[in-house]
């Protein structure tokens, strides 16, 4: 028995991270004037910044590129996900890189600019987005590095390390 690939469940985490993305920018935009800055706790402020770059500020006067790159960066995630579908859990990091790609894409599309709001002092002010795409790449590069299935298929059955497929509840 092969497993289900994970896709409603990367959807499902996709549209949740979008639908905490966007709400957190609205109350940002709601409550703070552009360049506002509120302090939280020692070190951490909320601040509204209009970021025309790429993560963390980077490639601010690029302009349309960064809409370029991110499809780009969005389709390479896609092709991914869809040669991978044997790779336990693949459904959450795709989830999440997916679900903050289309939460700054629809800023960029909407605003002319992402909404960033969480300032950590000497690091570059970011949204929950980021956040989101940051433990999207760290759960994949951990996964391909370090996971169950990360080695050569001994059994050849297309499970890793020559395991049964395993059926039951779960979104695998």
């Amino acid at each position: 028995m092969s497993r289900r690939p994970g896709y409603g469940w990367a959807a499902l985490v996709a549209v949740a991270a979008v639908a905490l993305d966007q709400l957190a920018k609205a109350l940002v935009r709601g409550a703070l004037e552009p360049g506002e800055r509120v302090d939280l706790v020692a070190g951490v402020d909320l601040v509204r910044v209009a970021n025309r770059g790429i993560a963390f500020g980077l490639l601010d006067s690029a302009g349309g590129l960064v809409i370029v790159l991110a499809a780009g960066a969005f389709g390479t995630l896609l092709i991914v996900f869809l040669s991978a579908t044997d790779r336990r859990g693949l459904w959450l990091p795709i989830g999440l890189l997916a679900g903050g790609a289309i939460g700054n894409l629809i800023d960029r599309v909407r605003e002319g600019a992402v909404t960033d709001f969480v300032d950590l002092g000497p690091w570059p002010a970011f949204n929950l987005a980021d956040a989101e795409i940051t433990v999207g790449v760290a759960i994949l590069v951990w996964m391909y590095a370090f996971g169950a299935d990360a080695e050569p298929d001994p059994g050849g059955d297309g499970h890793g390390g020559g395991r049964p497929a395993q059926a039951g509840p779960g979104p695998e």
